[in-house]
């Protein structure tokens, strides 16, 4: 991996760039969102032959979200309707080429693109992000409910918005808007959310992943009569359709069709004076622990920066009226010091990635002061407003760094054992690497607890929960209701940062057995060798796989069947993909 930069890693920030976004070495000179040229000037501009003709097709730089998979030049076409996506995809066919659909890039894992791929590679990008977006609310399953019908390339931030115009809305999504639809339920995007004490899930919500909302797709399957690629769209209830609805970038959806609920107001208060040893203290303690908020709001996150004691605590619970204190949160995206960089944090990071790793504890105590500073000079410490306000809040404009994934199946009654365990492995192996002089974490740990998916939420008889989604309830252990989501960020140029990931991966496999278990988050980064992240072979061919498999459960494997006989003939895939979902 060529050496990251402060420009790789800090040009997020409005606050030091003056400027929204852009990948690296492209130009934004039309449309916002759409980079074109061939930055390696080699590779010449002609559309490749046969390729259908109305449908804009170009070279573009692809890049993740921190930087590390990034691909000089690809064609990447411009779809105006989901006929076009199916006119794309069997000229690719036929071509001998892959299509990979492609949202906003906020990902870690290789699910689009590996790395490893060629600019001159037979690979078609197809951006869903410009004309895929149409929405109309609908009715949903049972009298009175509502549906909304979404293309899948429109982001978090529309949909949700969209939703709140018309009195509706999601309990449980993810915190950045800068997200596909298509994209968050093909890796089961998830927030935090259980029920609080005394609290009752409404009609049309879950605390599972977007995932389990969905009622109906609309996907681009192989059709054996006609020998052709087609639209197709399976119902909730329909046993093939749980392989698409968390497909982990091994098919292509246009449409969906959620189920939603009625839209409420959220309080948000902020912790800065807990300690860590209070708030991830033992099972059963006293105090202001983790397990303590869940019950007092039921949606919670915990941000711990490296080499701090005392982590950024999120309460959200359902308030129909302002608390007095309550500042009304009337947009989303609510903490401007933490989504816009900060000179002296962009200044400090900069030293790291220079070298001086050794400044990573100061570094993370920083990021504490901005955070708590920051919190009462904007009087964001206790916001309300409605859902989509709250819930929102990680802009592209906040510091891009890598992160590795872990979701936590478990009962409720072991959150506080679950997080103690981790907080405990954490604070002792972060010491024992800076004892040896690295610094691997140069970000924070985040922690959310959320629901598992039970299939009933949607209101379709018949259902099955999303038979890939991380958050798929183990039959075998119908007490596990919750799921515990951990992620570790650091710059992924930091000394020692896979192997802390490689020992901590072991931790959690070693560690939560008998009363939880282990999945891998998608999008994040696991798998993990020494030197490199999804890695291991061992763990992306057997642990990943077995993971879903306990119970014993035939589920993964039917899956991966369901999904090979969809899309026969491998375009819908890619190196990583055909190891991981053989």
């Amino acid at each position: 991996m060529a050496e990251l930069t402060r420009r790789d890693l800090l040009r997020a920030s409005a606050a030091t760039a003056g400027a929204a976004w852009l990948p690296a070495g492209v130009f934004a000179d039309e449309a916002p969102g759409v980079f074109r040229g061939d930055p390696v000037g080699v590779l010449g501009d002609d559309p490749p032959p046969g390729f259908p003709a109305g449908v804009d097709v170009h070279r573009e730089v692809y890049e993740n979200w921190a930087g590390e998979i990034r691909v000089a030049s690809l064609w990447t076409c411009v779809p105006r309707t989901a006929a076009e996506v199916v006119a794309a995809v069997n000229w690719a066919h036929a071509a001998g080429w892959k299509v990979r659909p492609r949202g906003y890039r906020h990902g870690w894992a290789p699910l689009t693109v590996t790395g490893a791929t060629d600019p001159a590679a037979p690979v078609l990008l197809v951006d869903t992000t410009r004309h895929l977006t149409a929405m109309s609310i609908e009715p949903g399953p049972v009298p009175g409910s509502s549906a909304v019908r979404v293309g899948a390339g429109a982001s978090m931030d529309d949909l949700l918005a969209f939703l709140e115009a018309n009195g509706l809305g999601v309990t449980n999504t993810p915190a950045p808007g800068d997200l596909s639809v298509g994209g968050v339920l093909a890796i089961n995007g998830h927030g935090t959310s259980v029920a609080a004490a005394g609290e009752t899930l409404p009609p049309g919500h879950t605390y599972g992943t977007l995932s389990n909302l969905v009622l109906s797709l609309t996907a681009v399957v192989w059709d054996p009569s006609t020998g052709r690629y087609v639209l197709n769209t399976f119902n909730r209830g329909d046993p093939l359709g749980s392989a698409l609805l968390t497909h982990v970038g091994r098919a292509f959806v246009t449409e969906a069709v959620l189920r939603v609920g009625a839209d409420h107001n959220l309080r948000c208060v902020s912790h800065v004076d807990v300690p860590a040893a209070e708030l991830f203290g033992p099972p059963g303690a006293p105090g202001r622990t983790y397990a303590r908020y869940v019950d007092e709001g039921g949606r919670v996150e915990a941000i711990w920066f490296t080499n701090t004691t005392k982590p950024w605590v999120k309460v959200w619970s359902v308030s129909p009226e302002r608390p007095l204190t309550s500042r009304p949160a009337v947009a989303p995206y609510n903490y401007p010091f933490s989504d816009n960089v900060p000179e002296a944090v962009s200044d400090l990071a900069e030293r790291l990635l220079a070298g001086e790793w050794e400044l990573t504890p100061t570094f993370g105590r920083l990021q504490y002061t901005v955070a708590a500073a920051g919190l009462t000079a904007t009087l964001s410490s206790d916001l309300w407003g409605p859902s989509k306000n709250l819930l929102l809040y990680v802009k592209p404009t906040t510091l891009r760094e890598t992160a590795n994934g872990y979701a936590v199946l478990t009962s409720r009654a072991s959150i506080q054992r679950v997080v103690h365990e981790f907080a405990v492995y954490h604070e002792r192996s972060v010491a024992a690497y800076q004892a040896r002089g690295l610094y691997p974490v140069t970000g924070q740990v985040e922690v959310r607890v959320a629901g598992v998916d039970r299939a009933a939420d949607c209101g379709v008889p018949g259902a099955a929960p999303p038979a890939l989604s991380a958050a798929r309830p183990r039959a075998d252990h119908p007490e596990w209701d919750v799921v515990v989501w951990f992620d570790v960020l650091t710059f992924p140029t930091a000394p020692g940062a896979h192997a802390f990931y490689r020992d901590m991966e072991r931790f959690f496999l070693d560690t939560y057995q008998g009363y939880a278990a282990v999945r891998a988050e998608w999008s994040k980064g696991w798998g993990y060798t020494t030197t490199a992240a999804w890695a291991d072979l061992p763990f992306v061919t057997g642990t990943v796989p077995d993971s879903y498999r306990q119970g014993p459960d035939p589920t993964w494997d039917s899956a991966v069947d369901v999904l090979n006989m969809f899309d026969p003939h491998r375009v819908f895939t890619n190196p990583f993909l055909d190891v991981l979902l053989a």
